[in-house]
């Protein structure tokens, strides 16, 4: 499976639709959803206390605890499903993981906003490899210096995104509110914590 890099510069990032066939992928979605410990936490932007419009959940190798906007999460064991996914997306991209944050969009109303996975703790450049399933929604991309450089990507399920390379250093990513979106999607960033 080949592609080009979806980014005009300062950045390596790849999608790849239909990763997960559709058997797999609808039988992955209702497993995370019924067996993930999925919780909503509050965090802290800009000086207030707010709920995540999202639910979460942080699973890994032990001791890989992941601290951003004021929560610390500390992580479960990796479940089947996990290590299933990590292991087919780590042997396709040459890439290891050692950690996953999970987010559960139950609706169009949920959302993430604008930021850079670009924490201390995962290193120089770091190598998210996303994975989604469940209701199609728009990944959007703003350079962090030309804000009017953007672009986006629709993340279907069971599609794979990989992104690498000076990307978290340049680009910041979002999740927007999508009112019209009805159904629930599932979205895991696997991830190194060093």
């Amino acid at each position: 499976m080949k592609t080009e890099n979806i980014l005009p510069i300062d950045g390596e990032t790849f999608f790849y639709p239909n990763f997960f066939s559709k058997k797999e992928s609808d039988k992955l979605m209702l497993s995370l959803i019924e067996n993930i410990r999925w919780k909503q936490e509050p965090v802290i932007i800009m000086g207030k206390k707010i709920m995540q419009p999202r639910l979460t959940a942080w699973y890994g190798d032990e001791g890989k605890a992941y601290t951003y906007t004021g929560i610390t999460m500390h992580p479960f064991n990796w479940t089947d499903d996990l290590l299933f996914i990590k292991e087919k997306i780590e042997k396709f991209s040459g890439y290891t993981f050692n950690s996953a944050l999970l987010n559960f969009y139950r609706n169009g109303s949920d959302s993430v906003g604008w930021h850079r996975d670009n924490e201390k703790s995962l290193g120089t450049n770091p190598v998210i490899g996303s994975v989604s399933f469940g209701a199609d929604r728009y990944f959007h991309f703003k350079h962090f210096k030309d804000q009017k450089l953007k672009r986006k990507i629709l993340l279907t399920h069971g599609s794979f995104l990989l992104m690498a390379g000076s990307t978290q250093h340049w680009w910041l990513h979002s999740i927007q509110k999508e009112p019209a979106v009805a159904s629930c999607r599932i979205n895991i960033t696997f991830r190194n914590i060093f």
